[in-house]
């Protein structure tokens, strides 16, 4: 949105006069509206816990007030009216974080007309938003919360070289998208690599290889970079300009026009905003080689990869994605359902942990996103049989903060820290056994599910049904 102003009485672009304003372009013009439920205080006394940030603590206390994790530790005082659990036998984590999922703009029912996830029209598709295809009533959302996701990151799919941006939503009830987006949490560039762009536009005039995939990228950066210098160009001269206006020495060019802003293209401004740090690239991209070109080209161009996403040979190149501090967020043993993904290996997940990467486990499935406890669970496993002696309280970084940390809302939540967001979920038993379940699902310290309680269990429209035929009317 391009700011504007009311002169002598009409509405009318900044630019122009003397009296101008530079013109600048909101880069945020769907705000988040989201407000926190009321969370009354809670004390879960006796669990088990696995802090989010490799840490595990047995018989522990956790504190939740006005909406924070306010104390961890051993015989905490309960402020008076709080609630206190009894967590004896159970298990205490951080929310869990999905940092690849289409709920919402691939709803349920799974239908045509519920598909939003692809912008399938061109290669470069930047100027769309996840954000504006999302159905908050999707009955994914209810399914994820019972699974104990508290926020996740809903992408574009991988049709194209540059699909558009992501949006990091907290995942509680919600009308509206606005209502359910996370504060503060930058966008995402969804990008695709291999199989995906090069089949769905090969027969539409290109690219179709993976030499014309990367021609497509680098012709884009080259024609970020150049809007970008546009910009930055216009506000150093808008700042000349109106240093000089002011200047007693230049009172006859008072009235010399302000420099014009540059023409928008929405296009680019999401390339821009990679290039200027406030998005981070997000790419699905399966193979070794890829990744490391894919990490030659960001430094041709000077932005950085947040992850590659799928990534099932990234325990090939784990020093790379360590080295140039790249995220890894791979299923546990979803591999060889096309040739890209044929060299998948179930340790892939623990050995990019062991070599000091950051590991991710994500869902790409609105099944996947019920279970992701037991899908680290699996690749855990997978692990220490290969003799990597991972830890439990290890492997639920790659659920927690290591998301938080992709996503940046870091400093936000994904840890059981004090000052941080009470994103927190109590479970059965061990949450990385399959027999284990989500007793109580908070977000922002309020209870958004409850497994013993209904009236904590969102219902959305096509969870209701339909009066049928001889119901009552």
């Amino acid at each position: 949105m391009i700011k504007q102003f009311a002169l002598a009485g009409a509405l009318t672009l900044a630019y122009g006069t003397a009296n101008a304003q530079m013109v600048e372009i909101d880069k945020n013009p769907f705000p988040s509206t989201y407000e926190p439920m009321p969370a009354p205080s809670v004390l879960i006394r006796g669990a088990h816990v696995f802090d989010g940030t490799g840490a595990e603590l047995s018989k522990a206390d956790l504190l939740l007030e006005n909406g924070k994790i306010t104390a961890l530790g051993e015989h905490l005082e309960a402020p008076q009216g709080a609630r206190i659990i009894d967590g004896t036998g159970k298990w205490v984590t951080p929310g869990i974080i999905d940092v690849h999922s289409h709920l919402g703009v691939y709803a349920s029912p799974g239908i045509r007309a519920t598909a939003d996830g692809n912008e399938a029209t061109n290669p470069n598709t930047a100027e769309v938003s996840s954000e504006h295809g999302i159905w908050p009533h999707d009955p994914g959302f209810n399914r994820a919360r019972a699974g104990g996701v508290t926020a996740l990151m809903v992408l574009p799919g991988s049709a194209n070289l540059f699909g558009g941006r992501g949006t990091v939503l907290k995942n509680i009830p919600s009308r509206t998208v606005q209502g359910m987006k996370f504060p503060g949490a930058p966008y995402a560039l969804k990008m695709a690599c291999g199989e995906n762009p090069k089949r769905v536009y090969g027969q539409k005039g290109g690219p179709g290889s993976r030499m014309g995939n990367f021609a497509g990228y680098r012709k884009n950066w080259i024609k970020a970079q150049a809007y970008k210098k546009s910009w930055d160009d216009y506000r150093a001269d808008y700042a000349k300009w109106e240093a000089k206006k002011d200047s007693n020495s230049a009172k006859k060019d008072k009235d010399k026009k302000a420099p014009k802003a540059p023409k928008r293209n929405l296009q680019m401004e999401t390339l821009m905003g990679v290039l200027n740090g406030e998005i981070i690239v997000n790419m699905h991209c399966y193979r070794a080689d890829e990744m490391a070109q894919v990490i030659d080209m960001s430094k041709e161009f000077g932005y950085h990869v947040g992850a590659f996403h799928h990534a099932v040979e990234a325990y090939k190149v784990a020093d790379l994605l360590r080295e140039n501090d790249t995220c890894a967020a791979m299923w546990a043993d979803w591999g060889g359902f096309k040739m890209e993904a044929y060299d998948s290996i179930r340790e892939n997940i623990p050995l990019v942990h062991k070599a000091g990467a950051c590991a991710i486990v994500h869902s790409d499935s609105e099944v996947g996103i019920q279970r992701l406890n037991q899908e680290a669970a699996k690749a855990l496993a997978d692990g220490n049989k290969a003799g990597l002696n991972i830890s439990q309280g290890e492997a639920w970084t790659w659920l927690s903060a290591n998301p938080a940390k992709l996503l940046g809302i870091g400093d936000k939540t994904g840890a059981l820290k004090p000052g941080l967001n009470a994103d927190v979920v109590l479970w059965s038993g061990n949450p990385f056994s399959v027999y284990s379940r989500a007793d109580i699902v908070f977000v922002d310290g309020a209870r958004v599910f409850d497994r013993h309680d209904k009236s904590h269990q969102a219902v959305s429209d096509f969870e209701l049904g339909q009066p049928g035929e001889g119901d009552d009317k």
